[in-house]
């Protein structure tokens, strides 16, 4: 399968085929939410096309931060939420017209306890979130804005053609501003 934005490194075969075999495909416009902010989590989805956000709120200014993204060829997820059905901490948010193949997160608990082989892939699954979200949370402390940048580009290559520059600063914790400087010097090659 082409992965057009993302270079996820976590074989997803064994779940890409149970979301296949068990769930449904669902069509979400630009903006349409796969989950929302405070509502019960419910869905385990792999993304046939497009991409998604993880929009989340700020708490005094009600402002909108991105999180996360799911790219065609990833599962989108509030991980682990949906499993036991708890609020969604962030809504998940079409970036442009989507596909997924979706399951409840009943039908995955079930799934996980078929075999030893689903029982490990769900600790792998645990253990690929937490990577990720471990490695976020590490550089937005070591590494510069444009370091993120540039480190987001290499993760998803052609993301900038589908996020506003409003998105990007959010999910790199900085001002659209940096962002238009950083292009910039990018553009003339100001390091």
């Amino acid at each position: 399968m082409e992965q057009k934005f993302s270079n996820n490194s976590l074989d997803l075969q064994m779940l890409r085929e149970f979301c296949k075999r068990e769930g449904e495909a669902v069509t979400y416009r630009k903006d349409e939410q796969l989950e929302r902010e405070g509502d019960p989590a419910q869905w385990f989805a792999f993304v046939t096309e497009g991409c998604f956000k993880y929009v989340t709120h700020g708490v005094s200014d009600d402002r909108e931060h991105i999180t996360w993204f799911s790219f065609e060829g990833e599962f989108v997820v509030d991980y682990p939420a949906y499993l036991y059905a708890r609020p969604a901490r962030t809504s998940i948010v079409a970036m442009m017209p989507s596909r997924v193949l979706r399951v409840t997160g009943e039908q995955m608990k079930q799934y996980f306890s078929q075999s030893i082989e689903t029982m490990e892939l769900r600790a792998v699954i645990a253990e690929h979130v937490l990577s990720q979200f471990h490695s976020r949370y590490i550089d937005l402390h070591r590494t510069t804005a444009r370091e993120r940048y540039n480190l987001l580009m290499q993760r998803c290559p052609g993301i900038a053609e589908h996020l506003d520059l409003q998105d990007i600063a959010s999910f790199l914790n900085v001002t659209p501003k940096t962002i238009s400087k950083i292009r910039k010097e990018i553009t003339f090659r100001k390091d």
